[in-house]
């Protein structure tokens, strides 16, 4: 009987002196959703009218439209259509970062084997709260007596806008 009185007892506390085996916790989870950035070009970069010189020359233009020649020169009474490219970039509170090429080629329609180089680009937003408007600006690359004409690629080039 003190056996079966042992055995009781021990059965007993075993219960109440169990060790936790496992232990559970409630976890909530969420999920911002945000529109995706956006850009739209609303106008194309153009040099306007440039006239060729003896010498190797730039012209730079400026994301306010401005313009400024070096070595070449360029004409105040034809200037031609002059404008730095401009894209609305659609992005909510969110901060984001512009990228460029290094440069970019121009072919010229009558001869391809004629190129000019645009390089430096510049990029001035207007900052809006949700929108914004973004000008760019660029160096356009000319050789010593550059061949006249129309010089223009097609493909054009990339402006890429990424959220931070």
């Amino acid at each position: 009987m003190k056996k079966l009185l042992f055995l009781f007892i021990a059965l007993s506390v075993q219960q109440f002196c169990s060790a936790q085996a496992s232990a559970s916790a409630t976890v909530n989870s969420r999920a911002t959703v945000i529109d995706p950035i956006k850009i739209d070009k609303t106008v194309d970069l153009d040099f306007g009218n440039i006239i060729s010189a003896y010498n190797p020359g730039q012209v730079i233009l400026s994301p306010d439209g401005s313009r400024v020649a070096y070595g070449v020169q360029i004409s105040n009474s034809i200037p031609g259509t002059v404008n730095p490219a401009e894209a609305i970039v659609t992005h909510g509170n969110n901060n984001y970062s512009i990228t460029l090429p290094e440069q970019f080629t121009l072919y010229n329609q009558e001869n391809p084997n004629q190129i000019l180089i645009i390089d430096r680009f510049t990029v001035q937003p207007q900052e809006g709260n949700l929108i914004d408007i973004i000008k760019i600006g660029a160096t356009l690359n000319l050789e010593a007596n550059q061949t006249s004409g129309f010089y223009t690629n097609s493909s054009g080039f990339n402006v890429t806008v990424s959220y931070n």
